[in-house]
């Protein structure tokens, strides 16, 4: 009986809803008494209209009829209780996120209740309610559509006078937090890609369009503070930058890919506004005069950072004006944009309008105007340009100051003469103009890197549709380069002019005027430079690699014999280098890399972007350093050093054959190992191909008793044997089998490469040797985080000292040692012969090479060493 008189209602029946609305009606002020009671009230609405939407349209009707919005927004007057007010924000974010109904959308939107609840003067002091309020402001812009929109703005002559919710989104915009920025982001974009006209001009028309200006100058803030964090990483090698660096580039990246989700919107006037900003506020006062490699007053970014920057603006804001603004103002000397900023050099002389470049020895492919040096003098960029032959030899009094150089010059000089990270950034650069779609091919023709190919499609079009000029440039051999100069110079006309008008920044000195030849020449010539660099990282190194075989193929007439002198003798001096490399620490894992590197490089310089984002810029190449318990003498550090050897190598191989015009093989051109003699000590021991494992029993033929101390105080006696199995070798110490004479079981193996075995001056029954690991750090990606940072540090070298019972035995565990050193020595040299004979080049476009028809190297091992 009791039971049934007090028997809950049904916690989502219709009778619950009216219920709790009652009560709420009846509240006249909320205080620390019915606090709790209002929440909850709050709180079950929100469920029971959510359940209502999807199983009984009587819910929805009755919240219609009762006006519960208008009590909900009586109900935050009366309120004094931050937590009423955090409850109701997140009562109506929850029904307008779950509301499915159209009708209950436009019900909510409707009146101005929403409008006021946007506008109410919350607390914004306390966080957690206004991570509440942006949450409830993005929940309505989810909701928008070019019908629900309407119902939130306010209109004259149909013209919008009012957005309330995007005004007070953008008010935090720039928000410290980073949730906070990214809410009102997609809030923007919601309103932004509902395309209503109104809004757009609405949102594109001053004061709102104040917007994209701070976006950019938010923008600017991040990539000064970016370069702060680099600046310290180069200033201080051992500043921890594990995580600032990568969260500062990817807190960038998600700007710029803001920035070209707006554009993409299609809002009228938008592009042009980022365009402005971005150039006005960061490419013409900070990121282009930072390309200097001199120090200059007033620039508060460096150079390489400002690489990063160009590259990644390039390649993810898709505007084309800002594109091809961006490439016309590299034609521009740095005198241009600093004395428009403001900024001066160390040391500047202004007034310089001279340019020189020299042309290497071989190089006849160019005309005698084409190869001296250019100086234009431009008064009027609708006049044709006068063009004249300056003497190259002539010596300027201020080559110590690169003001005079334009800044697509001041790229080539980083390829030349710039530092390992300076060289990666101008090749992101000019990949990223390579592969940009919004840059006229005019501007790509002009920077030296517009494919022929591409010309030559262009010229093709223009005979088949009847144009003469096309038709004539196209089957012209001579005079076509220089003319297509001339037409070439007429066509950025409109870049410059508005680079002067609009801008500020006037050229005083335009060698874009020059035939695209020699700019192609110029670029290749600087590019082939970088492969005989001997500073220059591998990793860096490729990145060229994939530019020059982007250009080489549709600038074979710039590619001269010089250029290939220099690219076989930078290819002969790493040739030696391998061979060293067989003599010395890791022979045996050399193939092993080389095939591996032959793949990975074969796959980057044939793809069709760039291996990596330009992000990579900031990271220099992962190097082992003393911080990972390395030091110089270290077999890790000589495998770093082999291992970068091997991949320059490989590279400067693969370009011998692509300058031939031959295919690049799957597979190195080696000779396959050679078949295991019966005599070899590793036969007569009765080791198989997979080596000396740990717990298997051997003969021991010419094996010499010893012992070691592994532990202090604990000496114990083993039988050494070395010997090598093709390229690889191994020390053993096994311990005799009592029962079985001459048989013995291994307890310790080791490499036998790069052991340095040596009798100890004092005592000469003593033997050292250093153990290496079997494989180096770089072969395990598991033992490196993000960005090839490496996780431990316990990289040792061992030490083992063997003792003999005489001084003829420690001789002959030395001579065993040096004899299958030899062996296999000389059966890496074997397998690379081919590979190291630049005449095989030009057949290896048949990867299947035999073994040599003479006997192989582990028949008698030569005395080579």
């Amino acid at each position: 009986m009791w039971f049934s008189f007090w028997r809950p209602r049904d916690r989502f029946s219709f009778d619950e809803l009216r219920y709790l609305t009652d009560q709420l009606m009846k509240i006249q002020v909320v205080n620390d008494v019915n606090k709790d009671f209002v929440i909850e009230a709050l709180r079950s609405i929100a469920e029971l209209i959510t359940y209502g939407d999807q199983h009984d349209t009587n819910f929805f009707e009755f919240f219609m009829e009762k006006q519960i919005m208008g009590e909900f927004v009586r109900i935050l007057k009366i309120s004094r209780t931050m937590a009423v007010s955090l409850q109701l924000l997140q009562t109506i974010s929850i029904m307008i996120q779950n509301l499915k109904n159209e009708h209950a959308i436009y019900y909510m939107f409707s009146n101005e209740h929403m409008n006021y609840l946007i506008t109410y003067s919350f607390d914004f002091k306390n966080e957690e309610l206004l991570s509440y309020y942006i949450s409830f402001l993005r929940a309505i812009s989810g909701k928008l559509d070019r019908n629900t929109i309407s119902l939130l703005v306010k209109t004259e002559e149909d013209e919008v006078v009012s957005f309330p919710l995007y005004v007070e989104a953008i008010r935090f915009a720039f928000h410290e937090e980073s949730m906070v920025r990214t809410a009102v982001r997609a809030l923007t974009l919601n309103v932004y890609h509902v395309g209503d006209d109104s809004v757009n001009r609405y949102v594109a028309s001053p004061p709102h369009s104040d917007y994209f200006t701070n976006l950019v100058k938010f923008f600017r803030k991040q990539c000064i503070d970016l370069n702060v964090l680099v600046s310290d990483t180069t200033t201080n090698q051992g500043a921890d930058t594990t995580s600032s660096i990568p969260a500062a580039v990817d807190e960038i990246e998600d700007n710029l890919y803001y920035f070209s989700d707006i554009i993409s919107a299609g809002i009228p006037d938008v592009g042009r506004l980022f365009t402005d900003n971005i150039l006005q506020l960061l490419i013409f006062p900070l990121l282009l005069p930072s390309l200097t490699m001199k120090a200059v007053k007033g620039i508060q970014i460096g150079s390489v950072t400002s690489l990063y920057l160009i590259s990644c603006i390039l390649c993810i804001v898709k505007i084309k004006d800002l594109s091809n603004t961006i490439a016309a103002a590299l034609f521009c000397t740095l005198e241009a944009f600093l004395s428009n900023y403001g900024a001066t050099p160390n040391g500047y002389i202004s007034g310089y309008d001279v340019s020189h470049e020299s042309q290497p020895p071989g190089s006849n492919n160019l005309t005698k105007a084409e190869a001296g040096n250019l100086s234009v003098d431009v008064a009027n960029l609708s006049s044709p340009p006068q063009i004249q032959p300056v003497d190259v030899n002539v010596a300027t009094e201020n080559d110590n100051c690169d003001c005079h150089l334009s800044l697509r010059e001041v790229l080539l000089s980083y390829l030349r003469n710039g530092d390992d990270v300076q060289v990666s950034g101008s090749l992101s650069v000019l990949a990223t103009l390579l592969q940009t779609k919004e840059l006229d091919e005019s501007m790509s023709d002009a920077l030296g890197i517009l494919p022929q190919r591409k010309q030559h499609k262009k010229l093709l079009l223009q005979a088949l549709v009847g144009e003469s000029s096309g038709e004539e440039q196209l089957f012209s051999s001579e005079s076509g380069s220089l003319r297509n100069g001339i037409e070439f110079g007429s066509e950025l006309d409109g870049c410059l002019q508005k680079l002067k008008e609009q801008y500020g920044v006037s050229c005083s000195f335009l060698e874009m005027r020059a035939s695209p030849r020699l700019h192609r020449f110029q670029v290749l010539d600087a590019l082939v430079s970088v492969f005989c660099r001997s500073n220059i990282s591998a990793e860096t190194l490729w990145d060229g690699g994939w530019l020059l075989r982007q250009l080489l193929p549709y600038s074979e007439a710039e590619f001269n014999s010089h250029h290939r002198e220099l690219l076989n003798e930078s290819y002969k001096n790493h040739a030696s280098g391998l061979i060293e490399e067989t003599r010395g620490i890791w022979p045996d894992i050399l193939i092993t890399v080389l095939c591996d590197e032959w793949k990975k490089c074969k796959r980057g310089i044939e793809a069709s972007s760039p291996r990596k984002e330009p992000k990579y810029i900031l990271f220099s190449s992962r190097k082992l350093s003393s911080e990972d318990g390395i030091t110089g003498d270290s077999s890790f550090a000589a495998g770093e050093r082999m291992w970068e050897l091997v991949k320059v190598f490989v590279l400067l191989h693969q370009l011998q054959i692509f300058t031939l015009g031959r295919p690049l093989p799957e597979q190195p051109p080696i000779y396959p190992p050679a078949d295991l003699l019966e005599n070899s000590r590793a036969k007569t021991a009765g080791v198989d191909a997979s080596g000396p494992k740990l717990g298997i029993e051997l003969r021991l033929v010419d094996a010499v008793p010893c012992r070691i101390a592994f532990e202090r105080g604990k000496e114990r006696h083993f039988c050494f044997l070395a010997f090598s199995l093709g390229e690889s070798g191994w020390v053993v110490l096994a311990e005799e089998l009592p029962l079985k004479q001459h048989h013995g079981v291994v307890r310790v193996a080791a490499p036998l490469a790069g052991c340095k075995p040596k009798i100890d001056d004092k005592h000469s029954k003593w033997l050292h040797l250093r153990i290496r690991p079997s494989t180096l750090p770089s072969m395990d990606p598991a033992r490196f985080g993000a960005y090839g940072k490496v996780k431990t540090k316990a990289l040792v070298d061992g030490r083992w000292t063997l003792a003999f019972r005489d001084e003829e035995s420690c001789k002959s565990a030395l001579a065993m040692i040096l004899e299958e050193l030899k062996r296999q020595t000389n059966e890496v040299d074997r397998r690379l012969k081919p590979l190291l004979d630049l005449e095989t080049i030009v057949e290896s476009s048949n990867p299947s090479l035999g073994p040599p028809e003479a006997s192989s190297s582990s028949s008698s091992p030569s005395n080579s060493l």
